[in-house]
């Protein structure tokens, strides 16, 4: 199906074209140009999600190259090329999943502006999916610096008290990181003729321009994941973004640095990869231990949760950096899993956000018995998050560990006691949160989930366990692809 990813990555603004004409030439009350907004965008990511569907239901698990790829030249050599293997196809059909829920999440949390509000999110889903999807390197820059400018707004506009702040630290963070990519990615052109990335992939870069190279993509992908220490600007973007924000924030967007490890660094410069791998290995550890502390000490749960995902990413890095497919296979199934459950995370504190307008742990206590169905659900992420076996948390956990213990036996052990600590942290907001009874009389009245929001739990809910007892259901997608990346590597030297 030639132009298939074309279609699946701009769909999404067909919805955007969509909501402009109505704002230009409806006549429409606000209140119903809102509303109208609202199902345009809802539609237009379910069709994404079909047709997503229908591109992981066509794609050859066995093929581990390029497929369903796009070339048309377009300007100085470089050209819209576009393609997907088993390991990208993945996370275009988890943008594309994660959509729809967020838009549903923000149905009434959202009143004003409205239509620019969806508006930004169909163009970031365009700009998202459009990553995982190029193969030109100038092609996967614009998409992937792109995404910074919708980001930008929905927490800058519809954000907390402190969005300003924490909307010029994002942009500013990730911005700067990428701008050592440029460069690079300039150098690479200059030196391999070609911006073409699976061309990129088989070129043997001198392995002291690789040192180089390697650093300056590590500067990029490195804040966007982030890693520690320049991890600090995630935690102040998730307390002041929107609940959708934070949803895609995590899910997605964070997933990017990882999947940039993935393409560029491992394949493209595998000396200095190795070179680089006990650095890895010692930023990857402190991560899990020292923000699963800090996280601890939280009295924001947005916050706590948003150190938990640094701290998540950790074992990403881990296991990309391990050499091996156990490793790369447990990190690509601990960035799909973690989309989900820190995604349906985020969403749980939104619930009772919308309900009280505080994210302080100390004013919540006692919630299962208003909100029982709130803590069955809240109970399971949780266990997901914590690595509990038969959820998706535990097989990208496990894996991780289980590569990189033949590697590194310090760094696997490090990890492991990062596991204990994500349960003291995680366990001991659900207890202060739900369990006990209600002391804050304002709380006396607060109701449980309504069928909107079950309903957006309920696909999550489904992933979660069902990638945790059918984790086949990914592997069987990267296998061939991650043989493949890990038998380059080691070809290369690394």
């Amino acid at each position: 199906m030639t132009g298939l990813l074309s279609l699946i990555t701009f769909l999404p603004m067909v919805g955007v074209a969509a909501i402009l004409a109505l704002r230009m030439f409806g006549k429409q009350k606000p209140e119903a140009s809102s509303e109208a907004s609202r199902w345009i965008a809802f539609a237009t990511t379910i069709a994404t999600l079909a047709l997503s569907i229908l591109l992981v239901a066509q794609f050859d698990p066995t093929h581990a190259g390029f497929q369903f790829q796009e070339k048309i030249a377009w300007f100085a050599g470089a050209n819209y090329e576009m393609g997907v293997d088993g390991i990208s196809v993945l996370f275009v059909l988890l943008t594309a999943f994660l959509m729809p829920i967020c838009i549903a999440a923000s149905w009434r949390s959202i009143e004003d502006r409205v239509a620019e509000y969806m508006i930004a999110f169909l163009l970031l889903e365009t700009l998202m999916i459009g990553v995982f999807c190029a193969l030109d390197l100038v092609v996967f820059y614009i998409f992937f610096e792109g995404g910074l400018i919708p980001m930008f707004l929905i927490i800058g506009i519809w954000g907390g008290k402190n969005r300003v702040y924490a909307a010029y630290k994002f942009f500013l963070y990730t911005l700067l990181g990428s701008v050592l990519m440029l460069a690079a990615i300039l150098m690479m052109v200059t030196v391999a003729k070609t911006s073409s990335i699976p061309e990129l992939m088989a070129f043997h870069f001198d392995p002291k321009l690789q040192i180089f190279l390697w650093l300056a993509f590590f500067a990029s992908f490195a804040v966007k994941m982030p890693m520690w220490p320049v991890h600090t600007w995630l935690p102040d973007a998730h307390v002041e973004a929107p609940t959708a924000g934070s949803v895609i924030l995590a899910g997605i967007l964070l997933k990017m640095g990882g999947y940039g490890f993935l393409r560029f660094s491992l394949p493209m410069f595998p000396a200095a990869s190795t070179y680089f791998t006990p650095l890895i290995f010692a930023m990857s550890a402190i991560a899990i231990v020292y923000t699963s502390l800090v996280a601890f000490r939280q009295t924001d749960i947005k916050k706590l949760i948003a150190y938990s995902s640094v701290a998540h990413m950790g074992f990403v890095t881990m296991g990309i950096f391990s050499g091996n497919a156990e490793g790369v296979q447990g990190a690509i199934f601990q960035m799909l899993s973690h989309g989900l459950i820190s995604g349906a995370l985020f969403l749980c504190v939104g619930v009772i956000y919308d309900r009280m307008h505080t994210r302080e742990i100390a004013f919540y206590g006692g919630l299962v018995t208003r909100m029982p169905w709130y803590a069955a659900t809240f109970m399971l992420f949780t266990m997901g998050n914590v690595g509990l076996p038969g959820t998706s948390g535990f097989v990208g956990e496990i894996l991780t560990m289980v590569g990189v213990y033949g590697v590194s036996t310090t760094t696997a052990l490090v990890a492991a006691s990062g596991v204990i600590l994500s349960a003291v942290y995680a366990l001991s907001l659900y207890r202060r949160v739900i369990f006990g009874g209600i002391v804050n009389p304002k709380l006396a009245d607060i109701q449980d989930m309504n069928w909107r929001e079950v309903a957006i739990f309920a696909p999550l809910i489904a992933g979660t366990i069902w990638l945790g007892l059918y984790p086949d259901a990914v592997f069987g997608y990267t296998q061939a692809s991650v043989d493949h990346l890990v038998a380059m590597w080691r070809a290369a030297g690394g």
